[in-house]
């Protein structure tokens, strides 16, 4: 015989979930009557219904075949108030009445339980009901307790791990954990556990997902007999967070429909339709003829919203408008979305995928259009506009509040049941494992030293075995990229300041779920951009750590690029607070971390991390006359590699090199890389011995570096720079700026020269004057190659991943 040993009908009304509690929400509505012939539908033989502290439900159903009285049980360990759950099956009302006297106290409870030889079984017994749940209580809870229920609503890690808990108990764990607590197990083999399934199923939608069977039995009391026996088996199937979430809208919607009789709207709008049948359980409602006339104008109405949306012509962007408007967009744009407003459902657990969708899909569009709003008066820098904007996409949350919450609870309970797992069997509550980053990034398909950092750290990875993915936003990636996860965004805003600058915004929920599926430990942001925004939210929903690089000095890039000292003010705020929520940032060189802490982030949250260089790649021997193929063959060749673009200070550098000409018309100016600058560098220098090569792949630059005589990289905004390392890994000296994080790179007099002006003269003249020293140029040649060989690209991954494992959970 097959019974739900756990279901709750509309008499459990006080919520554990906040978010039905945030909204005066009862925990359940689903009638005891529609318990009964939905379980008996699904093929269970025996009903019984487990709300909490009441049997009213399940006496509502008792006279009917196969149906007998529960109730699930909350009680707390007195020392604490840590709130546990119990399921006592098979009781009447005046056993009923006793537990509630003493239900306040677990060990009394349990007393009683056993003493009265009333069937009972620990609920979701590694679930933290009210929080304060430790591993040390599950401990507690198997020498209380011989039955342990795996949860329908629950994830699966935690049913595995009590799975593995229950199967690994010996006598030695047992007196261990005794003699820890002082509590005296049961008698008799008390490592011997039984374990039975239960759907804790609040909506009516997830009945008998997970229930319990009991073979050759053929009555209830041959059933009851099994079970106090152990003789019985667990089935179906754990839930996702997708599940739960859907759960938690369906039994909001259920409260609003009894506030609102928003059923009386059923039938007749497109997207009320779809919300009834995709959220109430039961069958579709029966559409009349006059419903389906007015489904057809409502689906009609819709269209030329959409359309007066598109054209520009709606100026109706409220939230609560634009919501419906795009959720009826995504309705009649999808066939399997389209079917469920007509009343054709999926299984419940197709159901909670087409849920899933649809919200994912309909925050998208939501947020595009929210996001588009905000960079348009942030680069206007219409202030009351920006909070707005930012309160209106505050409307965003409630709609994904129900997913939000179901994550957390999930990656909460997997975590917890690592610790509890090895506590229980291994002796220690700290957790363990493989340590899993998910990098998230803006700036993967640009070219420039952070994205070749971002790349080789995940070659890296995988070539040590690290588990590592870059995720990033970028339609122009190619596909497939081992190691690399690539989001399709939901919309994109374009720099006015930068054409081919664009600002990706990513799927928030698609982001969630995949860090989720793919159980990283560690989340770690090298940009704050969007993306960087989506790793915070990743972070803060699923409880794991972050940390953050802070590549680029994204305040003076600002301040450069627009000319507005406003424009940089606001940037900088806004860098001082990402900043803050990480629990490490990862600085480039101590001259960043020195700036990122003057301007306000707590230095206690600073590490200047490790950095290297690919020292087999970028290799004095990798001189092949490279230049010759870009139609340079004699002269002395200066360097500079990198971005094309104001903020590297190349109008200076140009200026340097004029002067240097007219002294010396043997030099050779290469600029090695792509930017929007590249059509007025080649204006200024027209006629003068300039070479651009475009964007050049890591060989190609190998290459590069190796012919040249000199690297020079005047930039005084980089945090980093990882061509002056490249280069002097490739055998030049290089000359540097004295700001920012390239002049720590470079012994001043041994491997280059770090200037400190920003005068064309004399740049122009200290260059001079190096290349007449053939002698010391090669010195220092020498010396920059040496230096680099001791910073291998491998030896930084590995010492920044011990900054992981140090952070770890």
């Amino acid at each position: 015989m097959k019974i739900d040993l756990h279901v709750h009908s509309g008499h459990s009304t006080r919520p554990s979930q906040w978010i039905l509690q945030k909204i005066g929400c009862p925990e359940s509505f689903t009638k005891p009557q529609f318990i009964y012939d939905r379980a008996r539908e699904l093929g269970m033989d025996l009903v019984t219904i487990t709300d909490h502290n009441t049997i009213d439900g399940a006496l509502s159903i008792a006279h009917l075949p196969g149906a007998f009285v529960s109730v699930e049980i909350t009680t707390y360990f007195p020392e604490d108030g840590c709130k546990a759950h119990v399921l006592a099956l098979n009781i009447d009302e005046e056993t009923f009445a006793e537990i509630q006297k003493i239900r306040e106290n677990i060990y009394d409870l349990a007393a009683f339980l056993k003493r009265e030889k009333v069937i009972h079984v620990s609920a979701h017994p590694l679930y933290g009901v009210n929080g304060k749940l430790t591993p040390e209580h599950v401990g507690k809870l198997l020498l209380l307790f011989s039955h342990f229920e795996l949860n329908g609503a629950r994830e699966g890690a935690a049913n595995s791990a009590l799975e593995r808990i229950t199967a690994n108990l010996t006598p030695e764990i047992i007196e261990r954990l005794a003699n820890r607590h002082g509590i005296e197990p049961a008698a008799g083999e008390p490592w011997k556990k039984h374990l039975t399934g239960g759907s804790d199923d609040h909506s009516g939608l997830h009945i008998a997902r997970r229930h319990t069977e009991a073979p050759f039995t053929a009555s209830l009391p041959e059933f009851l007999e099994a079970l106090a026996a152990g003789r019985i088996l667990p089935r179906g199937r754990d839930a996702k967070p997708e599940n739960m979430a859907h759960t938690l809208y369906s039994i909001g919607y259920q409260f609003y429909d009894s506030k609102l009789s928003l059923g009386k709207y059923a039938g007749k709008d497109v997207c009320i339709n779809f919300l009834d049948n995709a959220l109430r359980p039961g069958l579709p409602r029966e559409q009349t003829m006059l419903g389906r006339v007015q489904t057809y104008f409502s689906a009609k109405r819709y269209g030329r919203r959409c359309d007066a949306a598109d054209s520009g012509k709606s100026r109706v962007n409220e939230p609560k408008e634009m919501i419906f408007r795009e959720a009826a967009r995504i309705i009649l744009g999808d066939p399997d979305l389209r079917r469920v407003s007509l009343g054709e459902r999926s299984a419940s657990q197709g159901r909670s995928k087409d849920w899933f969708r649809f919200v994912s899909q309909a925050t998208n569009r939501v947020l595009s259009v929210f996001a588009g709003q905000f960079f348009d008066n942030v680069s206007g820098l219409n202030v009351f506009d920006i909070f707005k904007t930012i309160g209106s996409a505050g409307a965003l949350y409630t709609v994904t509040a129900p997913f939000f919450a179901a994550y957390s609870m999930f990656n909460e309970d997997r975590i917890a049941a690592v610790g509890i797992e090895n506590y229980i069997l291994g002796g220690a509550a700290k957790p363990t494992g493989n340590i899993a980053v998910a990098h998230f990034t803006d700036t993967l398909g640009e070219v420039n030293g952070v994205a070749r950092t971002l790349r080789n750290s995940q070659d890296t990875a995988m070539r040590l075995g690290k588990k590592m993915s870059l995720l990033a936003c970028d339609p122009d990636l190619p596909e497939g990229e081992p190691g690399i996860r690539n989001f399709t965004p939901i919309g994109v805003f374009e720099l006015p300041e930068y054409p081919e600058q664009k600002i990706f915004y990513p799927p928030l929920l698609d982001i969630i779920r995949h860090v989720f599926e793919c159980k990283y430990t560690h989340i770690h942001s090298s940009t704050p951009g969007p993306m960087g925004l989506a790793a915070l939210l990743a972070s803060r929903i699923l409880k794991l750590p972050i940390h953050g690089t802070y590549h680029t000095q994204i305040p003076q890039y600002a301040k450069q690029l627009t000319g507005d000292d406003q424009m940089e003010e606001l940037v900088w705020k806004y860098t001082i607070w990402y900043y803050n929520q990480m629990d490490t940032v990862f600085a480039p060189s101590q001259a960043t971390a020195d700036e990122l802490a003057a301007k306000g982030v707590s230095r206690d949250k600073i590490t200047v991390y490790p950095r290297g260089v690919d020292t087999a790649l970028y290799h004095p021997s990798k001189k092949n006359g490279f230049l010759k193929s870009r139609g340079v063959f004699d002269g002395v060749n200066l360097l500079y590699a990198g971005r094309l673009s104001k903020e590297k200070n190349l109008d200076m550098l140009v200026d340097a090199f004029k002067l240097l000409s007219r002294k010396d018309d043997r030099f050779n100016l290469i600029l090695a890389g792509d930017g929007p600058m590249v059509g007025d560098l080649k204006k200024s220098l027209h006629g003068e011995r300039a070479v651009f090569t475009g964007f050049l792949s890591c060989d190609e630059l190998a290459n590069c570096y190796s012919s040249c005589d000199l690297f020079v990289f005047p930039s005084l905004t980089d945090t980093f720079g990882n061509v002056v390392m490249e280069a002097q890994a490739s055998g030049l000296p290089v000359i540097v700026g004295n700001a920012g994080g390239p002049r720590e790179n470079v012994i001043h007099g041994e491997t280059g020269l770090v200037l400190d002006s920003v005068d064309p003269l004399v740049w122009a003249n200290t260059i001079g004057d190096l290349l007449s020293d053939d002698g010391r140029l090669k010195n220092m040649g020498r010396a920059a190659r040496a230096m680099m060989e001791n910073r291998t690209f491998e030896d930084a991954f590995k010492r920044t991943w011990e900054l992981y494992e140090a952070a770890r959970l």
